[in-house]
């Protein structure tokens, strides 16, 4: 069994780390602050996908995620870098307390060039979109086009003349705390990352899709879990405990599918585990619409107007989870599964 090394810097291999590091986080959150602190910690060094501690950097995803969906944007993206980085094996010269994003979103009206120089350097020219935390971060993995038409990434310092953070393109008010907004690449110095086309054909870009997953899930089980609070808190209330009882059904079944798929990953780290890691976020995905419904209709208006923490996370959740694509990705796993060789579901 091939597995990428283990990254020993996470303290203890412990999401316990990051509770400790976030304990005094208080709504409304910084999300760059609360970043900068959770890098200063160690906590961005989590383990690989693929390295055998894939649980345990899902694990570390979930939990600051339960505490808040704009930071888990940020270090999600800091994270996924980071594995972007050490799988494409680039080096970059940036400093360890360096805060990464990842903007490989292309949108059809924006299109960023990225053309090559001598020595793997490159120059980075276009409007970028939905580059999350922005005007907070000090480096990132973007993405381009080159002069053949391929697509590209690029490492770029953001703290340089040729980079503007502009204050356009977001308007929600889920997961406005984000920033995701425009930025202008004008001749800004950068480092090439891999191939051309490495990007979406590396075995981590579908790993990394299902720790987006992992941070939904962390989402999710924070706000099941005030409901679980107050059932235990208050009388009995037999509508309350239905919907408890079926919210731990959707989450306890979510939880088996990544679990699933972690262990898929860590046993075939160069394969993409597209059914694995696709079944995942579709099963991420199903639950959120279980405890979205549910979890409201049982607390009342009470929690949801004096709850900070409760009513951004209901705010923020739906925004973040359309970073699936909805259908068009149930009838991409259809198709994965229309053309498997055996039955997928022997028990």
């Amino acid at each position: 069994m091939q597995t990428r090394p283990v990254r020993s810097a996470f303290p203890e291999l412990s999401s316990q780390v990051i509770e400790d590091v976030l304990a005094l986080a208080r709504p409304p959150v910084d999300p760059g602050h609360w970043l900068r602190e959770l890098v200063r910690a160690g906590c961005g060094q989590l383990p690989l996908p693929g390295s055998g501690g894939t649980l345990l950097r899902w694990r570390g995803l979930a939990a600051v995620a339960s505490v808040d969906l704009g930071l888990a944007k940020l270090f999600e993206g800091h994270t996924d870098a980071l594995a972007i980085l050490a799988e494409l094996e680039a080096g970059f010269d940036a400093p360890e307390d360096a805060c990464w994003g990842v903007w490989c979103a292309e949108p059809p009206d924006m299109r960023v060039g990225i053309r090559t120089q001598a020595a793997g350097g490159v120059i980075v020219s276009g409007l970028k979109g939905w580059c999350s935390g922005a005007a907070t971060l000090s480096h990132a993995i973007v993405s381009g086009w080159n002069g053949a038409g391929e697509p590209c990434l690029a490492a770029v310092a953001l703290d340089q003349p040729g980079v503007t953070v502009t204050t356009q393109g977001w308007h929600a008010v889920g997961m406005r705390s984000s920033a995701s907004v425009n930025v202008l690449f004008d001749q800004a110095q950068g480092s090439a990352v891999g191939a051309p086309g490495a990007y979406v054909d590396r075995p981590g870009f579908l790993h990394g899709g299902a720790g987006v997953a992992a941070c939904w899930y962390g989402a999710l089980a924070g706000i099941a879990g005030r409901l679980r609070d107050a059932v235990a808190r208050d009388r009995p209330d037999p509508y309350r405990l239905a919907h408890l009882g079926a919210v731990d059904v959707a989450l306890t079944q979510a939880r088996a599918v990544l679990r699933e798929a972690a262990c898929a990953i860590d046993a075939h780290p160069a394969a993409r585990c597209a059914l694995e890691t696709a079944r995942a976020r579709l099963a991420v995905e199903a639950a959120a619409q279980e405890v979205l419904s549910r979890v409201p209709r049982a607390l009342g208006a009470g929690p949801l107007c004096r709850d900070a923490a409760l009513a951004q996370a209901l705010a923020d959740l739906p925004v973040f989870i359309r970073q699936s694509h909805a259908e068009r990705d149930q009838a991409e796993h259809g198709k994965q599964v229309a053309q498997h060789g055996e039955s997928p579901w022997t028990l």
